[in-house]
């Protein structure tokens, strides 16, 4: 039997705090470093999509595309359906700081596609299974709880929906160092082919750390979110 409400309801409210707090620590942090370094020129002068091509060519991915997209910035994406990276406006035609490492990042997912990334390859799996489970994890999860009191399939309907939510968890987990591996694939390559001065590289280490932060936060409020779920269950 579950219930929604009482001790276990509380209790799985306050395990969400902190992952919340965290959360908006986080994004203050990543847009005060890309509103301070969005401001600063880098010191090649060259923007976003002007180094996203020069880091492909330099790993011999000429076949893959930078389109300029609608949307603000670090709404960036690789689509690998497609093997293509896609630029804000923002990021693609300015020449700071910022839109440079942003877009050599994406850029950093490219690579890893072109190299067999193995967690990459895992994420791209789990995309549709992650598309399907998040939208009826909570639907389910909800209605398993209004009928454990008066139906038998309460507690399947639960059960369901807590599985589906592990699924999400899981990307989540994945998502993590796919993420922190293309800023590193991103910082090497902007040096390797000599594209930053040390106050271009120090900066975007700023700005990519900031931006990682994010999937961190993204994963513990997952992992909150899957604990409060466990403490709404009532066993007896």
């Amino acid at each position: 039997m579950y219930y929604y409400g009482g001790w276990g309801y509380y209790t799985s409210m306050i395990v969400l705090i902190p992952a919340m707090i965290f959360t908006i620590i986080v994004q203050a942090n990543i847009k005060s470093a890309y509103s301070r370094y969005s401001q600063i020129r880098n010191s090649r002068g060259i923007t976003g999509a002007q180094a996203a091509r020069m880091v492909l060519d330099a790993n011999g991915l000429q076949n893959v595309p930078v389109n300029v997209i609608r949307g603000e910035a670090l709404n960036d994406y690789y689509d690998p359906s497609s093997n293509s990276v896609n630029l804000s406006s923002e990021i693609a035609g300015t020449s700071s700081i910022a839109a440079m490492c942003i877009a050599c990042h994406e850029v950093g997912h490219a690579i890893q596609h072109g190299v067999g990334y193995a967690p990459i390859k895992v994420r791209n799996l789990l995309v549709p299974v992650v598309n399907l489970t998040s939208r009826f994890s909570w639907p389910l999860i909800i209605l398993g709880l209004v009928l454990s009191t008066t139906n038998a399939y309460g507690s399947l309907f639960f059960n369901i929906g807590t599985l589906c939510f592990v699924f999400v968890v899981l990307f989540h987990l994945v998502t993590l160092p796919v993420e922190l591996n293309a800023s590193r694939r991103a910082l090497k390559q902007m040096r390797t082919i000599g594209i930053v001065d040390d106050a271009d590289y120090t900066g975007s280490k700023k700005v990519l750390r900031a931006a990682a932060m994010t999937y961190v936060a993204a994963l513990a409020t997952a992992v909150a979110s899957l604990l409060r779920i466990m403490l709404l269950r009532d066993r007896n």
